[in-house]
């Protein structure tokens, strides 16, 4: 099933919804289709283009900013799809200071890793390898966690994210 993104009044991102919700939100003047998907929802006397990107027509004041969760895809994101180590295609996670060792699965402590690069510091601290971070890693500002949806193309502009990457 296809999403949509929601903006607020603002632009600013708000959340994915499914394309049928995005619809919905059109169809009873809550918010203006800004994209569309290039889909038709089609009834037995109607059709109607399903929206890839609709703006609230009225401004929602979100009263917190939601933590933004770690997992693979967000990660890569952040560190723009190459190794922390050795600036390599990245393939997978790893955790500076292992879980093993009592390291936490937070956003300071998991970076973007190339199969050699993890496979060779196993589970030892940074201290005990050879193995230098390009940089440190921290919680991101932007609304990254939207592109962990495998954000459309015209998404892009709204996310302040310049490309995807494969996760």
């Amino acid at each position: 099933m296809s999403r949509a993104l929601v903006l607020n009044a603002s632009y600013e991102p708000l959340c994915v919804v499914s394309a049928r919700r995005a619809l919905l939100l059109t169809l009873n003047a809550k918010a203006e289709m800004i994209h569309e998907s290039g889909d038709v929802f089609r009834s037995e006397r109607s059709a109607w283009t399903v929206p890839s990107v609709v703006r609230l027509l009225h401004y929602v004041k979100v009263p917190y900013r939601a933590g933004i969760s770690v997992n693979r895809r967000a990660v890569f994101l952040r560190d723009g799809g190459k190794c922390q180590y050795c600036n390599a295609a990245a393939e997978s996670i790893d955790h500076i200071v292992p879980r093993s060792r009592g390291g936490t699965h937070t956003w300071e402590n998991v970076v973007a890793a190339c199969r050699p690069c993890n496979s060779k510091k196993r589970d030892r601290l940074l201290e005990e390898t050879n193995f230098v971070l390009r940089s440190s890693p921290r919680e991101p500002k932007q609304r990254i966690w939207l592109a962990a949806f495998n954000p459309m193309p015209e998404w892009l502009n709204y996310l302040g994210v310049s490309e995807t990457v494969s996760a």
